[in-house]
């Protein structure tokens, strides 16, 4: 995807409020992947009724899940 495609800190978002409170016992993080651009299928949060899930991101995912995993079992 390249760097270009990374976006370090985004905007606040209300659901990840919750999750602050599990990172306060256990190290962690939060992150999006994201789903589309602008008026593009599916472009929208989760629990909005014009969700439409971007099979596409399928791979993408569970490629970062995979090379995350490795980086982790290397050290």
């Amino acid at each position: 995807m390249g760097p270009e495609e990374v976006v370090l800190q985004g905007p606040a978002l209300p659901g990840s409020e919750d999750f602050a409170f599990m990172l306060e016992r256990c190290p962690g993080s939060y992150l999006l992947i994201g789903n589309g651009d602008g008026d593009s299928t599916g472009a929208c949060m989760v629990h909005n009724p014009g969700y439409d899930f971007n099979d596409d991101n399928s791979a993408i995912g569970a490629a970062y899940w995979a090379l995350l995993a490795q980086r982790f079992l290397k050290d």
